[in-house]
């Protein structure tokens, strides 16, 4: 775990999208003045104006190429250093029209519920209207004599693909365009949101009224073991985002959620919080007191798990005192008083919780009466 002393970076990054739009931007310069620029200036979704470096300029008339490498700043961001490439050519006789086009390494949407076309390129709805705003501005007079087709690609976005979510959100063959400010802030926690939320949109078109919330690939693995009836994209890893899931399982009308963790997180669930962050709260480690003295564990172990930093102190103390699974069957139980109490999200699902030990292997469960 982190130090909590460490400081983690705070330069900021662009989006892929803000990366195209500029590539994009230039690749049209090219076609207007007969040079594609060193340097191109962007407005990003959020007002901004940006200057980028520009990279492998070409231009013969009717056809220009350009290409930005993505900056993610200090965000360990899998697309940093992504070569966001355009190569933008003329449509004679269809003035005004501007085509968007993924290329190789843009992923295509195999999958309804992502907002997007099924077939077509997955570039996302905010950054699609910055690229062609982008290029309307970069073209000016040249779109009332010819149409421009923009193709997007990156040459990386194969590889880079298979350390996002995309092929679990039905979105294959390279990386998405995403970006809804342009801006990328470290550690950023606002893009994983989305793909928290856009997974569970996609859950919901898949007709079986459920999702499934995990806290990390150990528990997603274990949840997928005890549901094998459901397919992979009802299942959403949704780290430390709690609310946000829970919110948007209910603005989609799902009826039943299913909670798989360990004793850390389901506590910090069990005492109210909502973004269980390792650093936004401590474990109540009293509550797991009171629930050990609850299935009568000597009070010394249990003045010993009030004391401890951690949930899994708890854990240990009560698997060697032959009583984990009712422990953890009672931890379950307050995942699901608190979460379903009538202030929060009582009557909008069935809850279903879902423990393992920190080998993966189920230890108890509990469900509501919703």
């Amino acid at each position: 775990m982190m130090e909590k002393t460490v400081r983690r970076g705070t330069r900021t990054g662009f989006t892929t999208g803000a990366c195209s739009a500029a590539a994009a931007a230039a690749a049209v310069q090219g076609l207007v003045h007969g040079t594609v620029p060193d340097a191109v200036d962007c407005l990003l979704p959020n007002g901004d104006a940006v200057r980028f470096t520009v990279h492998d300029g070409r231009c013969d008339g009717t056809t220009a190429h350009a290409m930005v490498i993505k900056d993610a700043g200090d965000d360990p961001d899998c697309t940093d250093k992504a070569h966001l490439t355009a190569d933008v050519r003329t449509l004679p006789g269809q003035p005004g029209v501007v085509c968007l086009r993924g290329g190789l390494g843009i992923g295509t949407v195999t999958m309804a519920g992502l907002g997007l076309e099924v077939g077509g390129p997955a570039i996302n709805p905010v950054p699609r209207r910055n690229i062609e705003s982008n290029v309307r501005a970069a073209a000016g007079a040249l779109l009332e004599h010819t149409g421009l087709a923009i193709t997007l690609s990156v040459p990386q976005g194969v590889e880079m693909a298979k350390k996002t979510l995309n092929a679990r959100l039905g979105i294959v063959g390279g990386i998405s365009i995403l970006g809804t400010t342009g801006i990328v802030k470290p550690y950023s926690t606002a893009a994983y949101r989305a793909s928290v939320v856009q997974g569970i949109q996609v859950a919901a078109t898949l007709g079986h009224g459920v999702v499934v919330l995990t806290t990390g690939g150990r528990t997603e693995q274990f949840t997928m073991k005890e549901r094998p009836d459901l397919p992979p994209a009802c299942f959403v890893q949704m780290g430390d985002f709690l609310r946000y899931a829970l919110d948007e399982a209910v603005a989609q009308g799902l009826r039943q959620v299913v909670i798989g963790g360990m004793v850390g997180k389901l506590t910090k669930i069990a005492q109210g919080e909502t973004i269980t962050h390792a650093h936004r709260a401590e474990v109540d480690t009293q509550l797991l007191a009171d629930l050990a003295a609850s299935l009568g564990a000597p009070p010394a172990d249990c003045a010993a798990i009030a004391a401890a930093e951690t949930a899994r102190f708890a854990a240990e103390r009560m698997e060697a005192l032959g009583l984990s699974a009712p422990f953890h069957t009672a931890l379950a139980r307050a995942v699901v008083r608190t979460l379903m109490a009538p202030a929060r999200y009582g009557g909008q699902f069935q809850l279903h919780v879902l423990v393992c030990d920190f080998d993966g292997r189920k230890v108890a469960e509990a469900f509501s009466h919703d």
